[in-house]
């Protein structure tokens, strides 16, 4: 069992920064390949970046690459987000996830994460 807790979303004008965190608690969180995804109002969950359980991997939606970097400290359990250069489509709330599978094409699918925080706002104004 991994509980996941979102924090550090806000609101920023365009072209400024965020930095997500998300805390994990459980034993095993470093077995997992932790993602971000986000969901804007009135549109479906979609996948932002993830992180093998290693940091050896990471991958990126190709709309935040240059702009977004994903790490993890599994010595604490978190799970950070660093946001820079955003934009107004960026705004939606993020969450945080934990899934068991491994490898690039289970980390950007919604259906193959395990365990989702309760998310966080982030608000880009123009």
């Amino acid at each position: 069992q991994v509980r996941l807790v979102e924090s550090g979303g806000g609101l920023v004008q365009a072209g400024g920064s965020l930095r997500l965190s998300c805390a994990a608690s459980g034993r095993t969180f470093n077995s997992y390949t932790m993602g971000w995804f986000r969901q804007a109002r009135g549109k479906e969950r979609e996948f932002v970046a993830a992180i093998s359980w290693s940091s050896a991997e990471t991958s990126y939606a190709d709309f935040v690459k240059g702009r977004f970097t994903i790490s993890r400290d599994n010595a604490v359990n978190t799970l950070d987000l660093q946001m820079n250069s955003l934009k107004p489509e960026d705004t939606a709330v993020y969450y945080c996830a934990a899934t068991s599978y491994s490898g690039p094409y289970y980390a950007t699918l919604t259906g193959f994460y395990d365990y989702w925080g309760q998310g966080t706002q982030v608000t880009v104004s123009s």
